[in-house]
């Protein structure tokens, strides 16, 4: 069973930083896929960037070049830098892993206000 856990949210001021972390209770190095999704008020879930087990990424329009997705194996973690934050960006932030396997994790997430 795997448990993933986020942290890192909070409140920002458009154009400022957050550094998201999913932390794994297993190791991260076999799971094909680990996601951050985002889901605003009112709104669906939204893809925000993806990362495979060859630390490849992809990335939604909306963040490409502000956002970087990045995943420690050692510690079992997967990180979303977030730059030049938006608005538009508020919004509860979620990891999800996915594998093959069977695994089909998600976190509770974490919350992302930008506004001045």
């Amino acid at each position: 069973q795997v448990q993933l856990v986020e942290s890192g949210g909070g409140l920002m001021q458009p154009g400022g930083s957050l550094r998201l972390s999913c932390a794994s209770s297993v190791s991260i190095a076999s799971i094909n896929f680990i996601h951050w999704y985002r889901q605003a008020s009112g709104k669906q879930r939204e893809l925000v960037a993806t990362i495979n087990r060859a630390a490849m990424t992809t990335y939604g329009d909306s963040v490409k070049g502000r956002f970087t997705i990045s995943r420690d194996n050692g510690k079992n973690a997967v990180y979303l830098q977030m730059n030049n934050l938006k608005p538009e960006d508020t919004a509860v932030y979620y990891c999800h892993a996915f594998d093959t396997s069977g695994i089909n994790a998600w976190g509770q997430g974490t919350q992302v206000t930008v506004n001045s």
